[in-house]
């Protein structure tokens, strides 16, 4: 079993992963790809989170396609009343979600 060396517990008792989704300031917006096509993107991620795992989940959430690069995820469509819910099911704290 190994031990953090910061904290000194195991590291399977440690979810570091639930403390870093709660304290990130996460940003939603919409931009206007080229010929009109409007993209969500979401930024604000910390580099302890799984972005590969958020934006699958959202894809497969939201029914749309998309892609994560640069700490970033776009998403196709625009999906701004309905981006806020999913991300508080998967962990982020409401508060710190802006629209």
């Amino acid at each position: 079993m190994e031990i953090d060396p910061k904290t000194g517990l195991p590291l399977g008792a440690i979810e570091w992963e639930t403390l870093t989704r709660s304290s990130q300031r996460i940003t939603v917006k919409t931009d206007k790809k080229r010929y009109g096509k409007i993209v969500t993107i979401i930024s604000g991620f910390d580099k302890g989170v799984d972005i590969k795992k958020i934006a699958k989940s959202l894809k497969n959430e939201l029914a749309c396609g998309g892609t994560y690069k640069d700490d970033k995820i776009e998403l196709q469509g625009d999906h701004m009343k309905r981006i806020k819910p999913i991300l508080v099911n998967l962990g982020f704290n409401n508060n710190s979600i802006e629209d």
